[in-house]
């Protein structure tokens, strides 16, 4: 596994969109974005489609390929941080060049939602160490939240621990004078088989379940090679939904089992379900019992990854282990092997 350097002050953070861009009426909150980055102490570029956004996407597929590479072939860019997500990244994959990327010095690239497809590629193709964490506009309030923070300490340190949050909610809505999080409910950790304790380690590997599950049985996810180069490791999946119902999340994890994806798992780590609903009368547990219960691994679910915040940042790639006792639960994540 491939880790970018360890991010310093004063290093420079690129901002692309090589998913859905940023529309005027949003602009001032990725210049607010800019501002509270910069305050922690890092430089700002962005590519010219960042502030575009038309029919779900910056730009055409090769323009926002060839701005991803231009930030990542640039030697004074340390890391890209896309504003947001969105829908249709996937098309743009076809115009990277993944074994000049395979074979560039690598870079740290953080986001979650449709970034995710990105990361995960660059991650099973490339080896290259990537973040599943925070997005740029998360950052764009009247404040950074302490979570999102920690995707630039992640992206710094060799050997990170978070813990569950204590509360979680929504985002505040669009006014950037506001705090960016209303946490008013309280986090609760849960096993789906009912453990009070569980411990378990392996390569952490996962995403945005909407996104990643469009690359299943495409050449862009060589995900049985990625396994068998990593078996000995064990693998924990950190994974999430954002408009998935039940129905809809039980099919897609059949899919990627059924695929072979979790051969060699120890364990999965499972988001809180964003934009949800039940299928008839099929729930969330329902889905995660009739694909996952079987097969004799912890998983661990409602947990801070993803959507509905505040969130953890997840390095695929990295080794992690979890500790799990009562619902409190400890992430602990390693780089460099």
């Amino acid at each position: 596994m491939k880790y970018a350097r360890l991010l310093q002050k004063g290093d420079i953070i690129g901002v692309c969109a090589p998913s859905s861009g940023v529309p005027e009426g949003l602009f001032a909150r990725i210049d607010n974005a800019v501002k509270n980055v910069q305050a922690l102490g890092y430089d700002i570029i962005e590519t010219n489609s960042v502030r575009r956004n038309t029919k779900c996407v910056s730009n055409n597929p090769k323009i926002r390929a060839d701005e991803f590479m231009s930030l990542y072939e640039n030697p004074k860019v340390a890391a890209i941080i896309p504003p947001w997500g969105g829908e249709f990244l996937m098309d743009m994959l076809q115009f990277l060049d993944l074994k000049r990327l395979s074979e560039l010095t690598p870079k740290w690239i953080c986001g979650y939602s449709d970034i995710s497809t990105l990361a995960f590629v660059l991650s099973t193709n490339c080896d290259i160490a990537t973040v599943h964490g925070s997005n740029f506009m998360n950052m764009g309030y009247a404040g950074i939240h302490k979570s999102d923070v920690e995707a630039f300490h992640v992206m710094s340190e060799l050997e990170t621990e978070q813990h569950n949050s204590e509360y979680y909610g929504v985002f505040s809505g669009w006014d950037i004078s506001k705090e960016i999080y209303n946490l008013d409910k309280s986090t609760q950790w849960k096993s789906l088989g009912g453990e009070t304790k569980l411990y378990f380690e392996g390569r952490m590997i996962g995403g945005c379940l909407d996104t990643v599950c469009k690359l299943i049985g495409t050449r862009f996810a060589p995900v049985h090679t990625f396994l068998e180069r990593y078996k000995k490791d064990g693998f924990i999946w950190t994974l999430e939904s954002c408009e998935m119902n039940a129905g809809e999340i039980y099919c897609t994890l059949w899919q990627m089992r059924e695929c072979g994806w979790f051969e060699y798992c120890n364990g999965f780590l499972l988001g809180r379900a964003d934009g949800y609903s039940d299928t008839q009368d099929f729930c969330l547990i329902d889905a995660y019992r009739n694909s996952l219960a079987d097969l004799g691994v912890p998983v661990i679910y409602d947990t801070d990854i993803g959507h509905i915040p505040p969130q953890i940042q997840i390095v695929n790639g990295a080794i992690g282990k979890i500790e799990f006792n009562n619902g409190d639960s400890i992430v602990t994540q390693m780089l460099g092997v």
